[in-house]
């Protein structure tokens, strides 16, 4: 007589747990990376009211905390050190890489968090071009669609700011040209990044931690050398040691920033595409709701419009995309992220 299979519920317990830790993880961590980083760049330090504008400086923290960390990760795991692919493609990563968050913390002197973490929404249709001509990805109108809605909600929320909304960097409106044409760098080389590590992990036998590991290694000679040759180094390190609240949020900021690379991986290796782009959409709605809350961001009311097209997009692409479906070769183009 057979055996019941009295594993069945553990086994749906443990799934139940390591999905709500995945959420917490992600939540938690880049949630606190937002408000950091939105503190950071937009609010003032110390008695003089002293901006940080040393974006490379943020960048190069990270990087150097994210590549310590997955070094020993593979050390610890006993793993192999070596490269498995050639060093060149991970600089081609790392160089887009950093020219993607150079943008994102630069745009953040011109435009409010909430119209950023929107902005990024749009970041469909670059993904979907850079997969085109770099995998011959193919995909079917439906997803053409709803790039196009979530574009078209970005782009009213970006260009139709409250009035009262206005950058520390700017004396005129929020929708600055120097601001929109930085969320448009980001956009694209955030596509190009994550379309090139998919293929990179699809031509290499390449561990999560030796792509991360010599990418953040590339990452943080490329960061350091522009630093030295802008010499923004001394002068970073020197405004950290004037304010220490300044220090902590670098090292605050450094640290569950890696921390998000690890519970993403560890999110789309469980759990799939599909899950982490609900709990990222999800991720970045409370972002945008916290964020202006806490910063006293005020939302016209063609903002909130633009938001609810976002958002029911992203939230309507991910039903449909939970309903059974043949398999395609076509790459979801929300999912590919790995830029908080």
């Amino acid at each position: 007589m057979a055996e019941p299979p009295l594993v069945l519920v553990p086994v749906k317990e443990n799934k139940a747990l390591k999905c709500a830790f995945a959420v917490v993880g992600i939540m938690s961590t880049l949630v606190i990376y937002g408000v950091l980083q939105e503190k950071i760049m937009r609010v003032p330090y110390g008695e003089n009211k002293e901006y940080f504008k040393y974006s490379l400086f943020l960048v190069f923290c990270n990087r150097i905390t994210t590549s310590a960390v997955s070094g020993a990760i593979l050390l610890a795991s006993k793993k192999s050190l070596d490269p498995a692919a050639p060093l060149y493609k991970y600089c081609g990563v790392s160089i887009s890489n950093i020219l993607t968050t150079t943008c994102q913390y630069e745009a953040l002197k011109y435009v409010s968090f909430p119209v950023q973490t929107l902005a990024k929404c749009a970041k469909m249709i670059p993904v979907m071009v850079w997969s085109t001509l770099i995998m011959q990805k193919r995909y079917n109108g439906k997803d053409y669609m709803f790039a196009v809605l979530v574009t078209v909600g970005c782009t009213l929320f970006i260009l139709y700011p409250a009035s009262a909304d206005i950058s520390p960097y700017n004396t005129g409106r929020e929708s600055t040209g120097w601001g929109v044409l930085l969320m448009i760098g980001y956009l694209g080389f955030d596509g190009f990044t994550s379309t090139f590590q998919d293929k990179l992990f699809k031509g290499y036998d390449m561990e999560i931690h030796n792509q991360i590991f010599y990418t953040t290694m590339c990452s943080c000679l490329f960061s350091l050398t522009g630093l030295l040759v802008q010499g923004h180094l001394m002068a970073a390190v020197d405004f950290i040691l004037r304010h220490q609240d300044c220090f902590y949020d670098v090292a605050i900021l450094s640290t569950v920033a890696t921390a998000s690379q690890f519970f993403i991986s560890f999110t789309i290796r469980t759990f799939g595409a599909l899950t982490f782009a609900t709990i990222m959409t999800t991720r970045q709605l409370v972002s945008i709701l916290l964020s202006c809350v806490w910063f006293s961001h005020p939302l016209g009311w063609i903002q909130w419009i633009g938001a609810a097209i976002v958002f029911g997009a992203l939230y309507t692409k991910s039903f449909l995309k939970s309903t059974p479906h043949k398999p395609g070769n076509g790459l979801d183009a929300n999912s590919a992220t790995n830029s908080s």
